[in-house]
């Protein structure tokens, strides 16, 4: 356990561990008004004997936090004083040339995605184009079927041991690890060139591989790492340092870059920069200001330019800036909607948010499934090989069984697949499962009325639906915006179509309607709202057709929350992610500080003895320490533990007993070269302390802490609310909050743990609180 995350509530020891207790109406037992039901009451009360996996209402103990909190100790403010405003000036600039960076080097990478994919892509299903064509009247169509899922298995496979055996959190899209970064939880790994590495290379295997996802996603993942290394300056995996940039390589400042990194993904992958900026702000941040929304939105435009020119030049038109971002959804005239159609709108975001509820609650359930039987790795790489075997199967199947033509010439697919089509013509199902994921989107969008037959599509909508399902999950690097915009697009083209039927002397363009139900699936899944209507804006290029998206995404996100949460939330409560939400619960100002501190606090002096620390330190698995003019008298009681000077953090203390600064030694080191540089140099991978060795000696002597220590760290009396305490974590974003008497002595510390196991809980229409409690289990 980390953070003085300590938990009054349970022990580690102990072995039952209960779900939570309902603490709504503030009495900490359960609330048995009419309106919570009983699934709800057993949800809330029963305790199971062992930790059920799947358990959305425990947290885990294995997350520590993130500091975004300043510490002014003496070394900072002489820091400062020394360089004068002309540092101040120089890091601003600095700060410049880094968003600058990052949007340059996060649009590169997605060009090497796109283009990677593009050639392989090409490569494969012209290769199976030829085989499919050569063997149909050969009665020889076992052979491309086995041909087509070994193309999908073996890149599938190589992803899924890259993931599996190298790098496990580059799994997934990575987003929900980015939101759980930016609201200030440290998620082991998430910002390593290893895992940028990993990401790259395994979200190409994927959508080679045929699976049902996207690359979008994993950019915003991809630009997070990017810019978490260029803003330090320096490589740990790789052991440079470059010895510039030392002055940013703390928390809040890695956080803003990071932020920055999300957006630039976001503006490469979409072409929306203004969808970027919005991104960050509405899924990730914790803390806004004018300046950074200027430089993330100078990051995101560097990146959708930079992205812009090169895939121009790369695809021989230089200086056109006809690619926009990885996802091109061709050009869009201009939408043509009437007010009669507000009510349909309106119900298809309802349907959106229906089946992105369904879609979420069984990917839900197989997501429990592999937690509890698909462990072993060996066992992941198998999934990934079996789910890419049957997407084939699928496909193949479908364009088998389904007889949908199209005369050549109607649609600008690059591999049409005759199958049993007549001379001049090609499946239409063939088109769409030969090609990636993004082209049959487009695809969908744009076709004219009457390019598809209403089965084909529907059984296309069905199979592809619960594929994404089955794949999002997968020990593979992969995106689900593509795999929900294409099942969107398939559901919402069917009701154009059925509007013809229904209509025929209303002119219906499916196209629209198309987007409008990937606009509401999309929706449904994740529940976006402001990005994601100013992304598919900026996507289509529609300015007039966002009033109908923004109704669409409202009405999707509605119905989605009254059954279940997004599915990025999710996997976040399935994970025991400390997160903070936007606002407190409510009806929570009866729950006072002193009632949810830990207690007793560990505390230091401020001249602390060596071997003192050394044994706490080694005891103990907090990471802050209050600094007191006397040591608490009673461990066991909750008496002050002296007025409150200061905090210290594990790793400052660390770095204090690597560098032997002991008062007795000052001989060995000189005062006048201790500076903050000494912590910025071993910022971020602090070494363990049973790292750190000393003499029988050297544990005799004392160290002075008063100049490492934040003197002004926040504090907070004991009788402060819940919400204010809340309020001050998720707005500073706090790692320790020293909770304080009124005569300033320490009687306890709040840690982001404490905060976040108090969690509203919506279900069907019903609300309420719960109190969840923390496992080292998970």
């Amino acid at each position: 356990m980390s953070s003085a995350e300590r938990q009054p509530l349970i022990r580690p020891e102990e072995e039952i561990i209960s779900y939570g207790v309902n603490v709504a109406d503030g009495t900490g037992s359960i609330n048995n008004e009419d309106d919570v039901t009983q699934e709800s009451e057993c949800r809330t009360h029963c305790a199971p004997e062992t930790v059920e996996v799947g358990n959305l209402n425990l947290l885990s103990s294995k997350f520590e936090s993130l500091d975004y909190d300043t510490c002014e100790n003496h070394l900072l403010l002489d820091e400062e004083r020394s360089k004068g405003y002309k540092f101040i000036m120089k890091k601003s600039f600095a700060r410049w040339i880094i968003f600058l960076l990052i949007g340059i080097f996060t649009a590169l990478i997605a060009c090497f995605i796109d283009i990677m994919i593009e050639v392989l892509s090409d490569l494969k299903y012209n290769c199976l184009q030829f085989y499919v064509d050569s063997c149909v009247w050969n009665y020889c169509l076992v052979t491309p079927y086995l041909l087509w899922m070994v193309l999908n298995i073996v890149p599938v496979v190589i992803g899924s041991l890259l993931v599996t055996y190298l790098e496990p959190v580059a799994a997934g899209s990575g987003i929900p690890q980015v939101k759980c970064y930016l609201n200030g939880v440290k998620i082991p790994r998430v910002v390593r060139i290893k895992t940028l590495l990993v990401k790259v290379f395994g979200v190409i295997s994927s959508v080679v591989g045929g699976l049902a996802v996207g690359k979008e996603g994993p950019m915003i993942h991809s630009g997070a790492v990017v810019a978490a290394g260029i803003s330090q300056g320096k490589s740990t995996t790789l052991k440079v340092d470059l010895r510039i940039l030392d002055y940013f390589r703390e928390d809040h400042e890695k956080r803003d870059f990071v932020s920055g990194g999300a957006a630039a993904g976001v503006a490469a992958a979409f072409g929306a920069p203004v969808g970027g900026v919005l991104f960050s702000l509405e899924e990730g941040t914790s803390f806004w200001n004018q300046g950074l929304t200027w430089r993330i939105f100078f990051a995101s435009m560097v990146s959708t330019f930079t992205l812009n020119s090169v895939l121009s030049t790369y695809h021989g038109r230089p200086g056109d800036l006809s690619y926009c971002g990885l996802l091109n959804f061709g050009k869009f005239e201009t939408i043509v909607y009437t007010f009669s159609e507000f009510f349909i709108f309106i119900l298809m975001g309802m349907t959106g948010g229906l089946l992105g509820a369904l879609f979420n609650h069984i990917n839900y359930k197989l997501t429990v499934f592999r937690l509890r039987y698909i462990q072993a790795r060996w066992l992941k790489v198998f999934e990934a090989a079996m789910v890419a075997a049957l997407t084939c199967t699928v496909g193949f199947t479908m364009i088998y069984v389904m007889d949908d033509c199209k005369p050549l010439g109607q649609d600008p697919t690059k591999f049409p697949v005759q199958m049993f089509c007549g001379d001049g013509q090609y499946n239409v199902l063939g088109a769409i499962w030969f090609q990636t994921p993004e082209a049959s989107v487009r695809s969908l969008f744009h076709d004219p009325p009457g390019s598809h037959k209403v089965l084909s599509v529907a059984v296309f909508f069905v199979g592809y639906f619960l594929l994404s399902c089955w794949t999002y999950g997968l020990s593979v690097s992969s995106g689900l915006f593509i795999p929900s915009l294409l099942t969107g697009a398939a559901w919402g083209r069917l009701v154009g179509m059925g509007l013809e039927i229904l209509l025929p002397g209303w002119k219906v363009d499916p196209g629209k309607y198309a987007l409008v139900g990937a606009a509401a699936q999309l929706g449904g899944v994740v529940r976006m709202t402001i990005s994601l209507t100013v992304i598919l804006i900026e996507a289509t290029g529609s300015i007039s057709f966002g009033l109908p998206l923004m109704i669409t995404l409202i009405m999707a996100k509605w119905v989605g929350d009254f059954f279940n949460e997004g599915i990025y939330d999710i996997h976040i409560q399935l994970a025991g992610v400390p997160l903070l939400p936007w606002e407190p619960p409510p009806l929570s100002n009866n729950i006072y500080a002193s009632g949810i501190m830990s207690h007793p606090v560990v505390t230091f002096n401020a001249v602390e003895n060596v071997g003192r620390i050394i044994d706490v330190l080694r005891s103990e698995t907090h990471n802050g320490f209050p600094i007191v003019d006397q040591q608490c008298e009673d461990a066991d009681s909750m008496k002050t533990c002296g007025t409150y000077r200061g905090i210290i953090l594990r790793s400052q203390l660390i770095v204090l007993l690597q560098n032997k600064i002991f008062n007795e030694s000052v001989e060995i080191w000189n005062p006048k070269q201790v500076s903050i540089k000494m912590f910025w140099k071993a910022y971020p991978r602090y070494q363990s302390i049973k790292d750190v060795s000393v003499t029988q000696e050297e544990r005799l002597f004392t160290i002075d802490l008063r100049p490492f220590m934040n003197p002004a760290s926040y504090t907070l009396l004991h009788s402060a609310s819940l919400p204010r305490v809340f309020r001050l974590f998720r707005g500073l974003g706090l790692r320790h909050l020293v909770i304080v008497n009124d005569s300033n002595e320490v009687i306890g510390i709040v840690t982001r743990k404490d905060v976040a196991r108090f969690r509203v809980w919506k279900h069907r229409g019903r609300m309420g609180m719960i109190e969840l409690m923390i496992s080292e289990k998970l």
